[in-house]
C-alpha cells in the first residue's frame, strides 16, 4: 500500500491536465458560492448582511490584503511551509512522508495548500468515509502543478482562505472571523489566528485538543523567531470561543428594509432562489443618523415605559426610500416587528388632510373661524365629547390657528361638515389603507381612530409636498425602473395652503410654544400626533426635498408614560432635518395658480391682524362674530350650538314642567327662533317647553331666512299645548332639560 502511494505520487509529475478542464482565478471568484445576502445601499456602501442559506455559513469573498497578516503566516507555517518554493507538490514532503510510512513515523504530510485548494474546488476530488482514494490524490497533485503554472501565489492563498471548511457548518475565513470571533479578517490577533490555523488541521476536534494544537502553531513559529511563546491565553480563548456561535442571522443597520427588499427581489425575479448582493435605494449615512438619533432619544426617555420607534425617509420627488429604522434594536422586546409597516392609530396625523379637503370644497379658508369649546355631539353609540389634548379651550380662533395648534374640536367640527364618509373616501385616495368605511369610524375619524403604517402616513404627506399629486413609495430595490404616473388627488391650493399653516411657527405657538423643536433653521411643515393614552406618538413632516415620519411607542401597544408626539418623536424628526439640511437649503414652495394673498384682520380682537392665502373666492377682508363695529362688515353665518341635532330628551313626570326647560343657544344675538314652523323668540338664548314628539328647531335672521337647523327628539309624558303656537315661557331662570 505505502509502495503504490509512493509510485502514485512519483508518476504525477509528468500527468497533464486539459486547461480547459479548470478554472481560472477570475472565475473561481465570480462563482464563489455565499450563504448571505449583502444588502448595499445606493452608492454600493454594506448596509446589511443576511443569512438566507439555512445549511451553511460562508460569507462574501476576502481579498487577501484584507486578511490579518498574522493568520495569513500561522496558516502557512502550519498547513505548508514551503509554500513559497515549490511549485504545487512539495518533492521534499513527499519524500519525507514516504520515508515515514516507510518507518512508521510521525510527519507533517505532503499535502499543499495548492493540493487542499484542488481538492476544494473539484468535488470528485473530495475525501471520503476513509479519507482520499489514491486516484483522487494523483489528481489533486496534478491540479495544483496546473494551477501553479496559472495562478499567482496570493491568488491560491486568498482562494484557499474563502474556501476551506473550518469548524462545523462554517466554510471560509469571512463567516469563522464573524461567528467565532465577532470581527472581520482583517482585525484577527496572534491568538485567534493560531486557533484559525489549528481547526484547518481539525475542524471538529474538541476544544482542548484546538487549543493543543494552536499552542504548537504558536510555539513553532516563536522558536523560529528566537522567542518564546505563551499558550495560557490562547487556551482560555479557544474554550470559550469553540462553545460561543457569535454570528448572528442578520447583522447590520437596516435588518427591516432588507427583508423587505429581498421579498421586492424575489417578486421581482419570480424565484425563491437567494440573490448574493442587493444593491436598495437606502443611503448608509442617513441610516445609520436615524438609527443613532431614535435610540438616543429611547434612552432619554428611560422611566416613561417606552422603547419602541421607527423611521422613515422617503425623495420627495422619486418616492425613494432613503431610510428606514424599523425598531430600536437592543432596546427593545419586539425587535422583529417593522415598525415601518405595523399598523397603529396615527392620531392627530390625519387633521392636514381634514382641512384640505374643507378648503378645496370652500367649507372654509385658512382664516375662517371655528369655536373652540365643550361641546356634546349625538352619534348611534350616544354622546361624542371630544377634548383638547392639554384639556383647556380657546374660544374662536381661525383654522390656521386650530390645526397649527392641533385642536381637536375644531376638527371634529370641520369633519361634521365634511361628513366621515366622504373624508375616508379622501383617505384612500391618499394611500391609506382603512379597513373600515368613514361611518364605522365616525367622527373620532378626525382624532386619528383608524389604523395606518408609518410608511403609508409618510407617502401621504409627501403627497402634500407635491402640491396635492399622489404616487406609490418606489420599491427598495435601487436601480432601472418603470416611469410611475402621481394622480392629483387633493387642490394644489388647499396643499400649499396646509403646508404654510405647518411651517408657521406663530401660528402653532398657542400650544407647543415659540421655542418648540418643531420650529427649523429651513423651512419644514410638520405635523405631531398622539393616540388614545398615548400608545403611539408620531411626527411627520417635510422640507423641500425630503420628507420624514417618526413614530414612537412600544410593539406591544403597551401605553406609555405622559410621552406625547413633541417629546417623544419631534426630537428625531428635528435632529434629522437638522442633518439633512447641514449644508443643503430648503425654501418655502411657490403658491400654485389659484392662490391668493390678501391682508384680513378679525373682529373682536380674535387674532391680529395679518396677510392669509386664500383659494381663489374666498377670500375676504374682515371674519368676525356678529357685526364688527369698526367697518359694519356682515359677521359670519351664525350657528345653533345647543341642543346638537340628533338630541333626545326624556320629559320626567315627577319633575314640575317649568323646570325642565330646554335652553336653546345660538352663536350670536341678532338672530329669530323657529320650532316646528312657529316662531318661538328672538335673541341668543331661548327657553322653550318640550313635549313629546320630533321637532325642527330653527335659527333665522332679521330677513326670515334660516341660517341653521337641528332635529331632537323628546320622549316621555307632557303636556301638548292647546294653542298652535308653543307656549313662550319666561326667558329668566331657564332650566335645561334632563338628557
Amino acid at each position: 500500500m505505502r509502495r503504490r502511494a509512493l509510485l502514485v505520487v512519483l508518476l504525477t509529475g509528468g500527468c497533464a491536465l486539459p486547461a480547459a478542464a479548470l478554472p481560472s482565478f477570475a472565475e473561481v471568484k465570480a462563482a464563489h458560492p455565499t450563504s448571505e445576502t449583502r444588502f448595499l445601499d445606493r452608492h454600493g456602501e454594506l448596509l446589511q448582511r443576511q443569512r438566507t442559506d439555512p445549511t451553511v455559513r460562508q460569507g462574501a469573498w476576502v481579498a487577501l490584503p484584507e486578511v490579518s497578516p498574522a493568520l495569513r503566516g500561522a496558516l502557512v507555517y502550519s498547513e505548508d511551509r514551503r509554500f513559497y518554493e515549490h511549485s504545487g507538490v512539495d518533492w521534499q514532503a513527499v519524500a519525507a512522508a514516504a520515508w515515514g510510512n516507510l518507518w512508521n513515523t510521525r510527519t507533517r504530510g505532503a499535502s499543499t495548500l495548492t493540493m487542499q485548494l484542488a481538492g476544494l474546488l473539484d468535488s470528485d476530488l473530495k475525501a471520503g468515509a476513509n479519507g482520499r482514494r489514491w486516484t483522487q490524490k494523483a489528481g489533486q497533485a496534478v491540479w495544483a502543478q496546473w494551477l501553479e503554472t496559472r495562478w499567482r501565489k496570493d491568488q491560491i492563498l486568498e482562494a484557499y482562505l474563502n474556501r476551506v471548511p473550518f469548524r462545523g457548518e462554517i466554510v471560509g475565513v469571512d463567516a469563522l472571523a464573524r461567528s467565532l470571533f465577532a470581527k472581520a479578517p482583517h482585525g484577527l490577533n496572534a491568538d485567534e489566528a493560531a486557533i484559525t490555523a489549528a481547526l484547518v488541521r481539525a475542524p471538529n476536534a474538541a476544544p482542548e485538543r484546538v487549543a493543543a494544537r494552536a499552542c504548537e502553531v504558536q510555539q513553532a513559529m516563536a522558536r523560529a523567531q528566537g522567542a518564546k511563546a505563551d499558550c495560557l491565553s490562547v487556551r482560555l480563548l479557544a474554550g470559550s470561543v469553540l462553545r460561543d456561535r457569535r454570528w448572528a442571522a442578520s447583522e447590520g443597520d437596516a435588518p427591516h428594509a432588507a427583508r423587505r427588499a429581498l421579498a421586492e427581489w424575489r417578486q421581482q425575479a419570480g424565484t425563491r432562489a437567494v440573490p448574493a448582493q442587493v444593491r436598495t435605494t437606502l443611503w448608509a449615512p442617513l441610516q445609520r443618523e436615524a438609527q443613532t438619533l431614535l435610540q438616543r432619544q429611547l434612552r432619554s426617555l428611560l422611566g416613561r415605559r417606552v422603547e419602541d420607534g421607527a423611521v422613515v425617509v422617503l425623495d420627495n420627488t422619486s418616492g425613494e426610500v432613503l431610510a428606514w429604522v424599523g425598531s430600536s434594536g437592543l432596546l427593545s422586546q419586539a425587535a422583529e416587528v417593522d415598525g415601518v409597516t405595523a399598523l397603529r392609530q396615527p392620531g392627530s396625523t390625519l387633521k392636514p388632510f381634514l382641512y384640505a379637503q374643507a378648503l378645496a370644497e370652500k367649507r372654509l379658508s385658512a382664516a375662517s373661524l371655528i369655536e373652540d369649546a365643550p361641546t356634546h355631539i349625538p352619534t348611534a353609540g350616544g354622546l361624542y365629547i371630544p377634548q383638547n389634548y392639554d384639556r383647556h379651550f380657546r374660544g374662536w380662533v381661525s383654522v390656521r390657528t386650530a390645526l397649527a395648534s392641533s385642536l381637536n374640536i375644531p376638527a371634529v367640527r370641520t369633519l361634521a361638515m365634511v361628513s366621515p364618509e366622504d373624508f375616508a373616501v379622501q383617505l384612500l385616495r391618499l394611500g391609506l389603507p382603512l379597513r373600515e368605511s368613514g361611518d364605522y369610524y365616525g367622527l373620532g375619524l378626525a382624532l386619528g381612530s383608524p389604523e395606518v403604517s408609518l410608511l403609508s402616513l409618510a407617502n401621504a404627506y409627501r403627497t402634500l409636498a407635491n402640491q396635492g399629486r399622489h404616487a406609490p413609495v418606489a420599491p427598495l430595490l435601487a436601480g432601472p425602473r418603470l416611469a410611475v404616473r402621481s394622480e392629483a388627488v387633493l387642490d394644489p391650493g388647499a396643499a400649499f395652503i396646509v403646508g404654510d399653516i405647518l411651517s408657521d411657527a406663530n401660528a402653532r405657538a398657542a400650544t407647543f410654544g415659540t421655542d418648540s423643536l418643531l420650529a427649523t433653521r429651513v423651512w419644514t411643515a410638520v405635523k405631531t400626533g398622539t393616540s388614545k393614552d398615548m400608545r403611539d406618538n408620531w411626527a411627520v413632516g417635510w422640507s423641500q426635498r425630503y420628507t420624514v415620519g417618526v413614530w414612537v411607542g412600544n410593539a406591544s401597544g403597551a401605553p406609555m408614560g405622559d410621552v406625547s408626539g413633541t417629546t417623544g418623536a419631534a426630537p428625531v424628526w428635528a435632529g434629522l432635518m437638522r442633518w439633512l439640511h447641514e449644508r443643503q437649503p430648503s425654501r418655502a414652495p411657490t403658491p400654485p395658480a389659484g392662490v391668493v394673498a390678501q391682508a384680513v384682520r378679525f373682529g373682536q380682537q380674535l387674532e391680529p391682524a395679518r396677510r392669509e392665502w386664500f383659494i381663489a373666492g374666498t377670500e375676504q377682508p374682515l371674519f368676525a362674530l356678529g357685526t364688527d363695529s369698526d367697518s359694519g362688515a356682515p359677521a359670519l353665518r351664525p350657528r345653533i350650538l345647543s341642543p346638537a341635532t340628533g338630541t333626545i330628551l326624556a320629559i320626567d313626570p315627577d319633575i314640575p314642567p317649568a323646570h325642565q326647560r330646554l335652553t336653546l343657544r345660538a352663536e350670536a344675538g341678532h338672530v329669530r327662533w323657529r320650532i316646528d314652523g312657529q316662531p318661538l323668540g328672538k335673541g341668543q338664548e331661548v327657553a322653550w317647553m318640550p313635549w313629546p314628539g320630533k321637532h325642527q328647531i330653527e335659527l333665522l335672521n332679521a330677513r326670515g331666512e334660516v341660517l341653521d337647523r337641528v332635529r331632537i327628539e323628546v320622549r316621555g309624558a307632557g303636556v301638548r299645548p292647546t294653542t298652535a303656537t308653543p307656549r313662550r315661557p319666561p326667558a329668566r331662570n331657564p332650566v335645561a332639560g334632563t338628557s
